[in-house]
């Protein structure tokens, strides 16, 4: 019993180091990419310091590595088996009548620590990191109006308030949506009728109003009018414009269940939110069959000295998992199905199959 305990504790040490070692390999693949990026945005649209840029993006990385976590469980994986097996540790265990399921049972554990990790502590500061990186980057690049021109239309939202119904554009958003840069608001009257048109610098939603700064005013038949301050009228709800235009990573595994609520009873859509969180609450799972993906394509080269084809076996299936995943997902937000069964079902499915094939191969 011991001894087992021993191998078990082994194991699992073995694959915990493999795990992190490639997850801070993609961290900083990630780093880089994302701070090529940024210079980029800098050299075209305005001159920002070198160390705000890596600021930005040590901010950034945060939320992005949520995405190859599972990557990285996976690759990590297939790389603890094939050191286990470079070493002839595995061939061992299994003269010595160890059953696969002993041996992947340690990996799995550590699967569900690292997923439960992820979920409960690493995803807060991650959604915490992407929101100060989201006010930061407004801060930082939105002075020049133009700078997601060129790229994507940025954010749009049509609204209604006491002195008629607006258009707001936004360049950049930040809190969730409630502050924003490089403002444009096109405004009507009470009739439907073009009014003004307003340009800002920054925006911020306060109780019935959006509170504006550094304002040019044009109107039919004047000039333009300069304002330090500016507010336009509306009847938005925080939540409302949230669910608009925040950013639903900016939202932490802890808020979303309240901020789902809140939506429910409001009336307003939630879907992305409601999809995020079950995707959370799958993630340990998702994690589990990374594992088990990585079992089912590893032992049997193993056995038969077949490690490329177990490697390309192995990204094979994890490539088609991924782009089954992406599917479901954009299922459940087109709304043709549930969110909780587009993020549990293509593990699900995953698991059986996996599951299927180690058994297979241990009895035959």
């Amino acid at each position: 019993m011991t001894a087992g305990r021993t191998l078990s504790r082994y194991i699992s040490w073995r694959f915990a180091v493999s795990i992190l070692s490639m997850f801070a390999l993609f961290l900083v693949l990630i780093f880089f990419v994302d701070f090529v990026e940024l210079l980029r945005q800098s050299g075209k649209h305005g001159s920002v310091p070198a160390y705000v840029l890596v600021w930005l993006t040590l901010l950034r990385v945060p939320a992005y590595s949520e995405l190859i976590l599972p990557v990285a469980v996976l690759v990590g994986s297939i790389g603890a088996f094939l050191m286990l097996s470079r070493s002839s540790e595995l061939t061992v265990v299994r003269s010595a009548g160890m059953s696969v399921w002993q041996l992947v049972l340690p990996a799995v554990a550590v699967a569900i620590a690292f997923g439960v990790f992820a979920v409960t502590a690493y995803n807060p500061m991650a959604a915490y990191a992407r929101a100060e990186a989201e006010r930061q980057y407004a801060a930082a690049f939105g002075k020049q109006s133009s700078i997601l021109r060129t790229q994507n239309a940025g954010a749009w939202l049509r609204q209604d308030g006491a002195d008629g119904q607006s258009v707001i554009h936004a360049q950049l958003t930040a809190n969730q949506g409630l502050s924003l840069t490089g403002v444009s608001v096109i405004q009507f009257d009470k009739s439907g009728d073009f009014f003004e048109r307003i340009e800002a610098e920054t925006a911020e939603l306060k109780s019935g109003r959006w509170e504006l700064q550094k304002v040019w005013v044009s109107a039919v038949g004047r000039e333009p009018i300069y304002h330090d301050s500016y507010i336009v009228s509306t009847y938005l709800t925080p939540t409302q414009v949230r669910d608009s235009l925040g950013s639903v990573r900016a939202v932490s595994f802890w808020e979303l269940p309240k901020f789902i609520e809140i939506a429910d009873r409001a009336g307003l859509p939630a879907t992305r939110h409601k999809l995020r969180y079950q995707t959370l609450l799958s993630m340990p799972f998702l994690l589990v069959v990374m594992v088990l993906l990585a079992a089912t394509c590893s032992l049997r080269a193993f056995r038969f000295g077949k490690i490329q084809s177990m490697v390309i076996a192995g990204l094979s299936a994890g490539f088609g998992f991924f782009v089954v995943i992406q599917i479901s997902r954009n299922l459940g937000l087109s709304g043709l199905t549930s969110p909780g069964l587009a993020a549990w079902a293509p593990a699900a499915l995953t698991c059986l199959l996996a599951l299927t094939a180690l058994l297979h191969q241990e009895d035959g």
